[in-house]
């Protein structure tokens, strides 16, 4: 089966990565153990605040062979295809450039020794600048298809130097490595100055750090389209919600009047004291209307799925796949053995009072046969961890030592960790279970570390 990925992605969010064939189906579970002294619960973080401000879901055509939609775009360059065949898979190959680019710089940026970190990067330099000109060896000579080509060809010329400036802005320092320096500012000046022959940008733009961002974040939209789907997410428990409320503010109700017909026999004329008891009795039902309310909700949807998205192709509209999902806070008890048995294999120090949080999302394709050189779907889903550490203290601790009757300290800065578990299980019932600890501070992540792996069929 092919394996599930759980990686680093930006300062503070990780991101999970898996593929889907054509009429596939695969289920994923991620269980967050997020310690007590974080400050997270139900509370405080609601399943629905943290879906909408702190998930995104993103699925596209995928392909490790990036060279299949080059062929054919050349075939098509030569008036043998329609307009929008050619552009959508021009499309498709920028985007696999600007994918892999992208993972393949994050992670040169790891590196943190000059042995490792210049090979990778002047590697990397070198596989980029091959797919570079493979593209541009195949100009089509039609000025409508020439548009796409100028578009696609402005974008990832611009997106090369900027990522590797930005790698070499991260380079370690070392004075034994100016030849491989030298040979990655080749690469970027080429670049920019590849764009200014072709006229790509007027002086105007690139005078502007904005405009020329912008611009380039336009174009970058521009080779998504017929490659990244359309999503469209609906809540799947809104009627039943609103059928909760309804039914619960009906019974108050009942109980309210009963209660007000009783004080009106008992009080033969309006009084201070009818008008005070009645406005108790309307205070009280305003005080316990939410709370039983919320809580009778909270029950009835445990288990149930709460968001489907439905994802469509961007040009012929046609459903690719949709996506069912569930989030919402577990006890202990609800965890499945395996998932349990992982979170038991930690040490005894590192057993902190827990909430657990259960992200669920079942991915099942529709379509039967994708584009001409695309045999799958990748999809990755993001999850922002920064509501986890919110609550957090700030600032750094102090480490006192001594050293020869005299007291040193030295700066030190909290960490905090979350454990994650990880399940995905595809359309065969195979299983892949894996366990990982996130180190970070109120800043970023630390580190990710996979601390066990287990497959089972």
């Amino acid at each position: 089966m092919n394996k599930i990925k759980l990686t680093q992605d930006e300062n503070l969010s990780i991101k999970v990565g898996y593929q889907l064939l054509p009429s596939d189906h695969q289920r994923l579970d991620l269980y967050f153990s997020l310690p007590d002294e974080m400050g997270i619960s139900a509370k405080t973080l609601t399943e629905e605040q943290y879906f909408h401000h702190s998930i995104q879901n993103h699925s596209a055509y995928y392909s490790d062979q990036l060279h299949v939609p080059l062929v054919r775009s050349r075939f098509i360059s030569q008036k043998k295809g329609e307009q929008s065949d050619y552009r959508l898979n021009l499309n498709l190959y920028s985007y696999q450039i600007r994918t892999a680019l992208d993972t393949d710089i994050k992670q040169t940026i790891k590196l943190k020794e000059g042995k490792d970190f210049y090979p990778q990067a002047i590697e990397l330099a070198e596989q980029i600048s091959g797919l570079l000109k493979k593209l541009r060896r195949y100009t089509p000579s039609d000025q409508k298809l020439r548009a796409y080509f100028e578009n696609a060809d402005n974008y990832l010329s611009w997106q090369v130097e900027q990522s590797f400036l930005k790698l070499l802005s991260r380079a370690p320092k070392s004075t034994e490595y100016t030849s491989e320096r030298n040979f990655l500012f080749a690469l970027c000046r080429r670049e920019n100055e590849y764009r200014a022959e072709n006229q790509y940008n007027s002086q105007v733009t690139l005078a502007d750090p904005n405009r020329i961002t912008n611009k380039m974040r336009l174009l970058q939209r521009l080779i998504e389209y017929g490659v990244v789907f359309q999503k469209n997410t609906k809540n799947l428990n809104s009627y039943l919600n609103r059928i909760v409320k309804g039914t619960v503010t009906a019974i108050i109700m009942a109980f309210v009047m009963v209660l007000v017909l009783n004080a009106r026999t008992n009080f033969t004329e309006v009084t201070i004291a009818l008008v005070g008891m009645l406005g108790v009795i309307y205070g009280l039902r305003e005080i316990f209307k939410e709370d039983i309310t919320r809580i009778i909700w909270r029950r009835i949807q445990k288990g149930l799925p709460k968001w489907k998205i439905i994802y469509s192709h961007s040009v012929n509209k046609s459903k690719v796949a949709n996506q069912t999902i569930w989030l919402e806070y577990i006890g202990s008890k609800d965890l499945p053995p395996q998932v349990d048995k992982l979170f038991q294999t930690r040490r005894q120090q590192n057993k902190q009072a827990a909430q657990l949080l259960h992200f669920r999302s079942d991915t099942r394709v529709n379509a039967k046969s994708f584009l001409p050189g695309y045999d799958e779907i990748q999809q990755r889903i993001y999850f922002n961890l920064t509501p986890f550490i919110r609550f957090l203290r700030k600032g750094e601790g102090r480490l006192y030592a001594l050293e020869n009757n005299k007291i040193t300290k030295q700066a030190v800065e909290r960490r905090y960790q979350i454990n994650v578990v990880l399940m995905h299980t595809n359309k065969q019932k195979q299983q892949q279970i894996q366990r990982f600890k996130i180190t970070l501070n109120r800043s970023n992540i630390i580190n990710i570390e996979a601390i066990e792996v287990r497959s089972s069929d």
